[in-house]
Order: C-alpha cells, then sequence, then structure tokens
C-alpha cells in the first residue's frame, strides 16, 4: 500500500516561485521596493453628480388610465396652480385631455417659462 500525497482542500495554493499570492511582487528595476501599478478606468469620488438638481420642477400632472378592452378609461389632469380635474369614460377622457393640452399654454406657472418645448 503506497501513500499518496493528498492535495490541500482549503487555503492558498503554492505558487512555483514559493511566493504566497498575498504577498507583493518584488521589483524589477532593483530598488527593491514593491511594483504599484494604478488602476485605470475607475471613475473618480469627485465626479459632477449625473442627477443634480437643475432647478425644473413639475408642475402640471396628465395622469391616463386605460387599462385594456371593456374597461373605462379614467384621466387626472392636476396643476400647482390649483386644478385638479377628472373625467372617466372614453369621450370625457380624451376631452379632459384636450383640455389639460390648452391649459398648458394659459396657465399662469406654466406660460413664463422659457425652453417649455425642449
Amino acid at each position: 500500500m503506497s501513500t499518496h500525497p493528498h492535495p490541500r482542500l482549503e487555503g492558498p495554493a503554492n505558487t512555483p516561485d514559493g511566493t504566497s499570492p498575498a504577498e507583493p511582487a518584488p521589483a524589477t528595476a532593483g530598488s527593491g521596493a514593491p511594483r504599484v501599478i494604478a488602476r485605470q478606468g475607475v471613475p473618480s469620488s469627485f465626479r459632477p453628480d449625473p442627477h443634480g438638481d437643475d432647478g425644473r420642477r413639475p408642475l402640471a400632472w396628465l395622469h391616463i388610465n386605460a387599462p385594456g378592452r371593456g374597461v373605462t378609461p379614467s384621466v387626472r389632469s392636476w396643476c400647482q396652480c390649483g386644478r385638479d380635474l377628472f373625467a372617466a369614460g372614453q369621450t370625457r377622457a380624451l376631452a379632459l385631455i384636450e383640455d389639460h393640452v390648452r391649459h398648458r399654454t394659459l396657465c399662469p406657472l406654466l406660460g413664463s417659462q422659457e425652453g417649455k418645448a425642449a
């Protein structure tokens, strides 16, 4: 019966040159200092916030609920000027959508904004 060495099941593997994988590689320039390699492509923590506050705020909302065939659609038009309208049924919902678009051109809070078309 022969005894063969069993491979280790846990822990770091032995490397052929006798160094441990946790040790830094010796410098090749002969200075004896460990060689440091900078990571490239890693984003810096000093980058500007891509979701920063640009000062714009939503002033008017149009919520359309049209769940499917055979179910009554509904629409709610809301504006910060005090407008809060609701309509149910296809004909009334379409009329409220049209009225909401018209309100966006007439509302004193929305009419003074520059770049509204953007």
